[in-house]
């Protein structure tokens, strides 16, 4: 998540540092007034398809950042899955040679003794 407000923080700053630049330079030209205007309105549209074209890349690697982490969580989940049952198989494995630990140790002492209960 940190890559991304990064990434965000640093698009945003290139676009508005760019815009500035452009600004200062055009205010700063020794042009006429309406050579500026018309400078001023291409770089506006050169600007409007820089930011365009770097929103559409950002958004298709979203999509592939998304795709993989969906990717990832699949993976993960069948593995979780898996390690579920195989604690599952384990655990009722113990269970069942506890518990006929238990029945010998019982039968056992039933034997010996007849006091003995549980």
């Amino acid at each position: 998540m940190s890559e991304r407000s990064d990434f965000g923080s640093f698009l945003v700053g290139f676009v508005v540092g760019g815009l500035t630049g452009a600004a200062v330079a055009l205010l700063l030209a020794p042009q006429s007034g309406e050579e500026t205007r018309t400078v001023i309105k291409e770089k506006a549209i050169e600007l409007k398809d820089m930011a365009s074209n770097t929103y559409e890349e950002v958004a298709d690697k979203a999509s592939v950042y998304a795709a993989d982490a969906k990717v990832k969580v699949g993976e993960l989940s069948k593995e979780a899955k898996k390690a579920a049952e195989d604690l599952k198989t384990k655990g009722k494995a113990v269970y069942e040679d506890g518990k006929e630990k238990v029945e010998k140790l019982v039968k056992k002492d039933k034997g010996s003794s007849p006091e003995v209960t549980i």
